[in-house]
């Protein structure tokens, strides 16, 4: 194993399970429907930013079938982002004007 990638994916999973516990909270305290979309994206990414190595190495599967695997998961993270991001924007602003 390479040590130095390990400890690298390591953080970016921390990060990003840090960004969806960060972001369920802001669902928790104020009810923002797109910030669970937002935890769950993230969460999908965090797993997908590790998952091909997992896959390769524990698994036995190919580098290809493990690729992708990790890069759809990587995507339909995106994906789910990008619709919380969406739905919020799509939503008319309330207040003076």
């Amino acid at each position: 194993m390479h040590t130095a990638l390990v400890i690298a994916k390591l953080i970016a999973v921390g990060l990003g399970l840090s960004i969806t516990y960060q972001a369920y909270r802001g669902y928790r305290v104020y009810g923002s429907e797109p910030m669970l979309y937002v935890a769950i994206g993230f969460l999908f990414i965090s797993v997908g930013s590790v998952i091909e190595g997992i896959l390769f190495d524990v698994v036995g599967l190919s580098i290809f079938v493990a690729g992708t695997i990790q890069t759809t998961l990587v995507a339909a993270g995106m994906l789910i982002i990008l619709y919380s991001l969406h739905g919020q924007m799509s939503q008319p602003t309330q207040g003076g004007g």
